[in-house]
C-alpha cells in the first residue's frame, strides 16, 4: 500500500482546527442571515465542493438502495440536525459555550454504541465516566444560579447537537461500516442527502417568515449592524467550503487511517479551539462554572475513549 502524501496525525491537527473554527464563523455569519439559510448554506456548499472534488478523482457515488437509505439517516444526525442545532444554539448563547457543547458527543456515543452494537460493553470505568460526564454538564449549565447562567434551552440545544454526532456516527458504523467505497464518495454521497432534505426546511421556513426576507436567500434586516456584510458572508462561505466539504473529507480520511476510535478524540481539540477564537476575538467570556465543568466533560470524554491496558499473557 502506497504511503499517503499526507499524514493523517496532519489531516486530524487541520480537522480539529477546521472545526473549532466553525463555531467561530457561525456566530459572525448570524449577523447577516438567519440560523436556517447558514445551515443549508453549509450543506449545500459543502455537497457542492465534495461532488467536484469526486467527478475530477474520477470515483463515483455509493450504489445500492440499503447503502442510500442508510446514508439519508445519517445525513439527518451528522448533517441537517446538528448544522441547524447548532447555529439556533448560538443565537442564545456563546460561540465558545457551544463548541464545548459539542465536547459532549464521545459520551453519547458510548450511550448509543450500547443500542446499535451489539458486541459494545458498558464497563464500570465506562458507566462511572460518563455519569461524571453529565455532572460536568450539570456544572456548565448552572441551574442553581438563575441569574447568572448561561441561557439554558440555548445550551441544551448544543448538547443535544453534539448527540445527534454520537449517534450519527454510531449508526455509521453498525450500518455503513462495511459500504465505504475509499475517497470522497460516502462524504460527498452523506451531504448530498442532507442538501435534499434541507431544501423543503429552508422552502418552509421562509414561507413562514412573511415579509421578512423577500427571498430565502435574503439578508437579514440587521445585517451589517454588528460585522459588515462582506465578513458575515466570507464567515459563510468558509463554514461550507472549508468547515463542512474540507472537513468531512478530512473525517473519513482520519477513520480510514487511524480507526474511528481515535477519529474520536477530535472532540477533546474542537472545544479549546472554539474557546480561544471566542475568547480572543468575539471577547466572549465564561464564569468559574463554565470552565470546570468543560474541564470535567473533557476528563470524562477521555476515560470513555481511553483504550484498557492490554493483559499481560
Amino acid at each position: 500500500m502506497d504511503k499517503p502524501a499526507v499524514p493523517w496525525q496532519a489531516k486530524f491537527l487541520a480537522l480539529s482546527l477546521i472545526w473549532g473554527s466553525s463555531f467561530l464563523f457561525m456566530k459572525v455569519a448570524l449577523a447577516a442571515l438567519a440560523p436556517i439559510q447558514i445551515a443549508g448554506a453549509r450543506i449545500l456548499a459543502g455537497a457542492a465542493i465534495l461532488l467536484v472534488l469526486l467527478r475530477a478523482s474520477g470515483k463515483r457515488l455509493p450504489r445500492g438502495r440499503r447503502v442510500w437509505g442508510h446514508l439519508v439517516i445519517c445525513s439527518v444526525f451528522l448533517a441537517v440536525l446538528p448544522f441547524i442545532g447548532f447555529v439556533v444554539g448560538e443565537t442564545r448563547v456563546s460561540s465558545a459555550l457551544a463548541g464545548i457543547g459539542n465536547a459532549t458527543t464521545p459520551i453519547s456515543s458510548v450511550l448509543f454504541a450500547l443500542v446499535l452494537l451489539p458486541a459494545e460493553r458498558l464497563t464500570p470505568r465506562k458507566l462511572s465516566a460518563v455519569g461524571i460526564g453529565f455532572l460536568g454538564v450539570l456544572v456548565i449549565a448552572e441551574p442553581w444560579n438563575v441569574i447568572g447562567r448561561p441561557d439554558p434551552l440555548g445550551f441544551l440545544i448544543v448538547v443535544l447537537s453534539g448527540a445527534c454526532y454520537g449517534l450519527g456516527w454510531t449508526y455509521n458504523r453498525r450500518f455503513l461500516g462495511d459500504a465505504d467505497l475509499g475517497g470522497l464518495s460516502q462524504p460527498a454521497a452523506l451531504l448530498l442527502c442532507g442538501s435534499v432534505l434541507m431544501l423543503p426546511i429552508v422552502l418552509g421556513w421562509w414561507l413562514l417568515q412573511g415579509e421578512r426576507f423577500a427571498t430565502p436567500w435574503s439578508l437579514a434586516p440587521e445585517a451589517g449592524a454588528a460585522y459588515p456584510i462582506w465578513l458575515s458572508l466570507a464567515c459563510l462561505a468558509a463554514l461550507g467550503l472549508v468547515g463542512t466539504g474540507l472537513a468531512y473529507m478530512l473525517q473519513y480520511d482520519v477513520v480510514r487511517a487511524a480507526g474511528a476510535v481515535i477519529s474520536s478524540t477530535v472532540t477533546y481539540v474542537i472545544p479549546v479551539v472554539s474557546v480561544i477564537l471566542g475568547v480572543a476575538l468575539l471577547g466572549e467570556r465564561l464564569g468559574v462554572a463554565q470552565v470546570v465543568g468543560f474541564v470535567i466533560v473533557l476528563g470524562a470524554a477521555y476515560v470513555v475513549n481511553r483504550r484498557p491496558k492490554a493483559t499481560p499473557a
